[in-house]
């Protein structure tokens, strides 16, 4: 066991080489940046209430980086990093509170390492990363708003709760949860006062302007979350998706077992009913991830790996609370090996990947091409780039790359009435449909054609 004035220096050690070791790895293996993070710039090139994808926060996050950063890859697999160790950092005080033990806590936090959720994918940011800190803030408030009941608690809990929620819908699953736990506090006579009100209040302050979003553009983005999903499927997908489900989840956390396997000194568990911190940990837990798996069986649809990405950052604090009377604290060498060989592995798998797989969206030549695109626009036109027309990936690489930063748009049509005669437009697609209409300056650059309109 490390000694409790060694702890915080192993934690922020921990923390800085997380951050540092997944920032640079893919600063410095990949040529561009990923599909998720592109698509988000896309979108904050123009920023709104939402898009035909998903609400908004995600977007704006990424859109204060580059105001700071501007086209600098490596700033947004830091931002991606910085939402992931925020995370790390409320789940290690929310297990310090539950144990009241910061070797626990620390334990807590290094299980989560093994999960490729928070290593591996962590890069790309996206929706699913734009959760996490937000998940574990509610959840740690939630824990407050039990034990303390003050107004401040709720406050904050109803502000996680509302960025989350505008960070991906699936976070409702985790509201899904809070709100029966609630109900259970107040039926159990935990809960006395009605602060948790407020809570809902300001989730909808935060929220109605998505909400309004969403009605004037025909609920677009819950159209596309249906289509993700595939729709509702036959009668064997209601069988094959979830049990696929579930397969993929054990293979996702067989490295976070692996590890506590040398924390425990034998298997016996809590009973749920006797214990406050699991009857907790299951309505935040548990109920979140029933809730998807149920939704996968009662409508036949598919779960994407992806999506359950913060469904997990309380594995460590449940493992260790299962099985605290039963923990193995004299001798953790071995728990600190396999911890270590899995922190090293995940790493050297990305880059060994990232240098071996030719075929990946990160080796897309994205500056080069805006640097053909911008050339052949100057050789031909005197105003700048103001907009860029076309799909997230093709059209928002243009957006990032090119130096007027021009507005993204999917179809012109959305974008008629904000523009003027001076606005230089691209449009990015099919090159056998834009060569033949095109009205302006036509270019190939494959598999891609690109239809340029300017003040000559």
């Amino acid at each position: 066991m490390i000694e409790k004035k060694n702890i915080n220096k192993f934690y922020l050690l921990f923390l800085f080489s997380h951050v540092a070791v997944w920032t640079l790895i893919p600063s410095l293996t990949n040529l561009n940046l990923p599909l998720d993070t592109i698509e988000a710039l896309a979108w904050s090139s123009d920023l709104k209430w939402g898009y035909s994808k998903h609400p908004p926060f995600s977007a704006l996050a990424v859109e204060i980086f580059y105001q700071f950063f501007g086209r600098q890859d490596w700033a947004y697999y830091f931002l991606s990093q910085i939402f992931v160790v925020i995370s790390f950092i409320i789940i290690f005080k929310l297990a310090e509170e539950f144990f009241n033990n910061k070797n626990l806590a620390f334990l807590s936090v290094l299980l989560l390492e093994g999960i490729y959720f928070y290593n591996f994918t962590s890069p790309e940011f996206n929706v699913n990363i734009s959760q996490l800190p937000f998940w574990s803030l509610s959840i740690y408030f939630a824990w407050r708003c039990i034990k303390n009941d003050k107004f401040f608690d709720y406050v904050i809990l109803g502000i996680s709760i509302s960025l989350g929620i505008l960070s991906k819908y699936l976070f409702l699953f985790l509201v899904l949860g809070i709100k029966f736990l609630f109900i259970y506090l107040i039926y159990k006579k935990k809960i006395k006062s009605l602060n948790f009100l407020i809570t809902s209040f300001i989730v909808l302050v935060f929220v109605l302007p998505h909400l309004f979003w969403l009605v004037e553009n025909e609920f677009a983005t819950l159209t596309y979350s249906f289509k993700r999903t595939g729709g509702i499927g036959n009668f064997s997908d209601h069988i094959v998706f979830p049990f696929l489900f579930l397969v993929k989840q054990i293979a996702i956390l067989i490295p976070t077992f692996i590890m506590a396997i040398f924390l425990i000194k034998k298997l016996k568990f809590k009973k749920l009913v006797k214990n406050e911190k699991l009857v907790f940990l299951f309505f935040t837990c548990i109920i979140p991830f029933l809730g998807i798996f149920f939704t996968s069986l009662l409508f036949g649809i598919k779960i994407r790996t992806m999506w359950m990405t913060p469904f997990y950052l309380l594995t460590g604090i449940f493992l260790i609370e299962i099985f605290n009377k039963n923990l193995n604290l004299n001798n953790l060498k071995r728990f600190y090996a396999t911890f270590f060989f899995f922190f090293i592995l995940s790493p050297m798998g990305y880059l060994i990947i990232s240098e071996t797989n030719e075929f990946k969206r990160t080796d897309y030549p994205g500056k080069e091409i805006a640097r053909l695109v911008q050339n052949k626009w100057d050789d031909n036109f005197k105003n700048d780039i103001k907009l860029v027309v076309g799909d997230e990936w093709f059209a928002g690489n243009l957006s990032y790359h090119l130096p007027s930063r021009p507005i993204w748009t999917s179809e012109l049509k959305n974008k008629l009435k904000d523009l003027n005669d001076n606005d230089g437009i691209v449009y990015t697609g099919n090159p056998k449909v834009l060569k033949n209409i095109c009205p302006g300056v036509y270019g190939t650059i494959k598999p891609v054609g690109y239809c340029m309109i300017g003040v000559r």
